[in-house]
């Protein structure tokens, strides 16, 4: 991957204002996902500073599934998806958190083998509750998170002090 092709890659994330409510800018990922050539090199960038380094790949639903089986495909692992409430027929973990506007849930079934470092996958790092949750779902279970990787971080919410020492990666700031 070339930083002309994250350049590229970068220019095709559409942004939406008041969306879903006023005052928020959304960062709509579709037309990157829909470039294979972009979503390619955004792949590899995401997992690149964790090669060799975890047995699984946890994608958060929804936009993190569509990077944790891409990632998990192209590093030869298996893909943990970290589902909403209600959306895991046994689950084996779940963890509440707060969110900018609300609260939510997610929950994991038990298909993470005890010690297995699993590197956790996001589309947006904005103020960290979901993926500390997600953190947390795979450490009940008896995973390692062995990192975060994410597409694209909001900076200035404060998402990376709300992972503590874990390591974090986003392509995109």
């Amino acid at each position: 991957m070339t930083s002309v092709e994250l350049d590229r890659a970068f220019s095709l994330i559409r942004l939406t204002q008041d969306f879903p409510q006023p005052g928020i800018l959304f960062r709509d990922i579709a037309p990157l996902l829909a470039d294979a050539q972009a979503f390619r090199a955004t792949i590899d960038a995401l997992i690149e500073p964790f090669t060799g380094q975890f047995d699984l790949v946890a994608g958060v639903e929804a936009r993190g599934f569509v990077l944790a089986g891409a990632a998990a495909a192209i590093a030869g692992t298996g893909v943990l998806p970290i589902r909403k409430a209600g959306k895991t027929p046994k689950p084996a973990a779940q963890v509440t958190y707060d969110l900018e506007y609300g609260t939510a849930t997610i929950e994991v079934g038990a298909d993470i083998p005890a010690g297995a470092r699993v590197l956790v996958v996001d589309d947006v790092l904005a103020t960290g509750g979901t993926l500390h949750a997600a953190h947390g779902v795979v450490e009940q279970l008896g995973g390692v998170v062995a990192g975060t990787a994410v597409l694209l971080e909001i900076e200035g919410l404060g998402g990376r002090a709300a992972l503590g020492e874990k390591s974090v990666h986003a392509v995109f700031a």
